[in-house]
């Protein structure tokens, strides 16, 4: 992952941000403004789909655990066997959007997952329930991947966070408001079948919204490059691009993906075992009787992400922008300086005033709404910089899908395990001492993010993980043809 300058080369003189001129700038000209403004709210609105279809229960849980004579604990676990395909899928997704560009994936994905949506609605049994949701995951969060990605494609770093902040107000917001809806559904209906036919709808949306209005955006396909191949040589090429461990490998080997990733990690964290368990937290707490009045509560962090939105992602270019402008070069690592105050200072804080105000009664409804509603707007002034970073530093393009898959792959493993966690953990020490956990894992996310920031640029030219430099190249050798074939 090449930088465009190494440590070793002399700062640029420091001057005028207009004179500085980005790297192969003319593939961010390919599409006028209005163009790109429509592709990303297309974006946004597959961006919805999973994340509406991994908390749309929580409202219900009870009532689908009564369908199928289980318990709620049984439902919360298939809601994380939902994040962990969440967090297995980016590494299919993510080299298939290299090959094949980012066009078919999304229109594949939105196909199959209303497909499975329906199945989800139509379950006769705990086992097809399990199933049919398992396989929404996996095909719902390639907008992940591919949506991070083609914004990616199509924008200049120094634009570049304002739009990733619209796109994450999908695939954030929709969490919050999805309960309500859920909440609503159920008690309108007394079915809570009736939410996953509001999900086939939106899926049904956004297949439609993308067949029509989402153009190609990867400048290149690996496809396209292997056509001069011989069957046997592109078969070979092809498994190996395809090979799901390169993801992986490519996480891994570079300390300041994985680093990154922590902490949007941290952050997914919080977001699953704050909102997982409220209809078994606040309910108790405030004697609430429906589905609808805890669905209220998601409102809070929901409006804060809105808000969030509106300069989470303006934050994080424009800080870009000015450090440009002081040496001269972008510096990649320099974006996740604007969100290390949120990160490590206001989410954790809410998270510990919000499970010590409830854990010990005081404060009434209004306390904990209102940090349920400041740790949003924290969330996504965090967020965009964060997203945006991974596709920073890969520096070629086609290559971005990869390194934002890494990223996602890791987040909704901790999602994953704050959606197992939660209920047990409150349960076994409550809710205060829970939240302290998820408080102290985000100020740890800070720290590195702030390694990230000092050490970032040294990392991915070698000279601080040569060993991990050497593995990247080696895992990313085979996405160019190679001389002489």
């Amino acid at each position: 992952m090449a930088t465009t300058a190494s440590p070793e080369i002399a700062e640029p003189e420091a001057g005028n941000v207009s004179k500085y001129v980005e790297p192969d700038a003319a593939q961010y000209t390919r599409f006028p403004p209005r163009r790109k403004q429509l592709i990303t709210f297309v974006l946004s609105i597959c961006g919805l789909l999973t994340p509406v279809g991994s908390t749309t229960i929580l409202a219900a849980i009870p009532e689908i655990a009564s369908t199928y004579n289980t318990t709620g604990t049984v439902i919360n676990i298939s809601n994380a066997v939902y994040l962990v395909c969440m967090g297995i899928s980016p590494s299919i997704w993510g080299p298939l959007s290299y090959i094949y560009g980012r066009r078919p994936n999304c229109i594949v994905s939105s196909v199959l997952f209303t497909a499975f949506s329906i199945g989800t609605a139509l379950a006769p049994n705990l086992a097809s329930f399990f199933i049919f949701r398992l396989l929404t995951a996996l095909f719902g969060t390639a907008f992940f991947v591919v949506g991070t990605a083609a914004i990616g494609d199509i924008y200049a770093p120094t634009e570049r966070g304002t739009s990733l902040s619209w796109f994450l107000s999908g695939t954030q917001i929709g969490p919050c408001f999805a309960p309500l809806l859920g909440g609503a559904i159920v008690n309108s209906t007394s079915s809570w079948r009736g939410i996953f036919w509001m999900q086939t709808g939106i899926g049904g949306l956004a297949t439609i919204l993308v067949f029509l209005c989402l153009p190609e955006t990867i400048p290149s396909r690996a496809i396209d490059e292997m056509h001069h191949l011989s069957t046997a040589k592109r078969t070979t090429r092809f498994l190996y691009l395809l090979n799901p461990a390169r993801v992986t490998v490519l996480l891994l080997s570079n300390p300041n993906l994985w680093m990154v990733g922590l902490a949007s990690s941290a952050l997914i964290f919080n977001m699953y075992s704050l909102l997982t368990p409220i209809r078994y937290i606040l309910n108790i707490r405030f004697s609430l009787t429906s589905p609808l009045q805890s669905g209220f509560f998601f409102l809070a962090p929901g409006f804060g992400y809105l808000l969030g939105t509106c300069f989470g992602g303006r934050l994080s270019d424009l800080v870009v922008t000015r450090y440009i402008k002081k040496r001269g070069r972008r510096l990649p690592e320099d974006r996740l300086r604007a969100a290390t105050l949120f990160l490590g200072g206001v989410s954790p804080v809410c998270m510990l005033v919000y499970g010590w105000t409830v854990e010990k009664r005081v404060g009434g409804i209004a306390l904990p709404v209102i940090v349920m509603f400041i740790q949003g707007v924290s969330q996504l002034l965090s967020f965009p910089s964060l997203n945006a970073y991974c596709v920073d530093v890969a520096e070629d393009r086609s290559q971005s899908s990869m390194v934002v898959a890494g990223n996602y792959q890791i987040r909704y493993a901790f999602a994953a395990a704050g959606s197992i966690a939660c209920l047990p953990g409150t349960e076994a020490i409550g809710v205060g001492w829970f939240s302290a956990i998820s408080a102290i894992f985000l100020f740890v996310a800070m720290v590195l993010v702030q390694f990230v920031i000092l050490y970032g640029e040294r990392w991915r030219v070698g000279k601080g993980s040569r060993g991990g430099k050497q593995a990247a190249d080696f895992c990313l050798s085979a996405a160019k043809p190679h001389e002489g074939e």
